[in-house]
């Protein structure tokens, strides 16, 4: 598990928009997810065998974003799944949503 799968949102003090050089640095740090600059989000696509998978991935994420307090938008279909990361209250990317990626990444790992 890398350092910012081992950080928790729930205890940022602050909040702060990314600037492009710590994008660039946290980006470095995952190992699936790419800056979509048209939307400005963090975003991963992902492929299962099936919908049932598919759907228990997708509840997997639910429970990372419950627990961190920070949600991400998701678009599915039978077998694949794509996540998208922002934070709305800065405009931009913030380190909950790459702390929030690398959570998934991790949790790869046993799925």
């Amino acid at each position: 598990m890398n350092a910012l799968a081992k950080q928790q949102c729930r205890e940022l003090a602050e909040v702060e928009k990314l600037d492009t050089a710590a994008i660039s640095e946290n980006l470095k740090q995952l190992a699936n997810w790419r800056l979509d600059e048209e939307q400005g989000s963090l975003h991963a696509e992902f492929r299962f065998n099936n919908y049932c998978e598919t759907m228990a991935f997708i509840n997997v994420v639910a429970q990372i974003a419950h627990r961190q307090d920070h949600h991400p938008d998701i678009r599915f279909g039978y077998n694949h799944c794509r996540i998208d990361w922002r934070t709305h209250s800065v405009d931009g990317l913030s380190l909950k949503d790459f702390i929030c990626a690398a959570k998934i990444d991790a949790a790869l790992q046993w799925l």
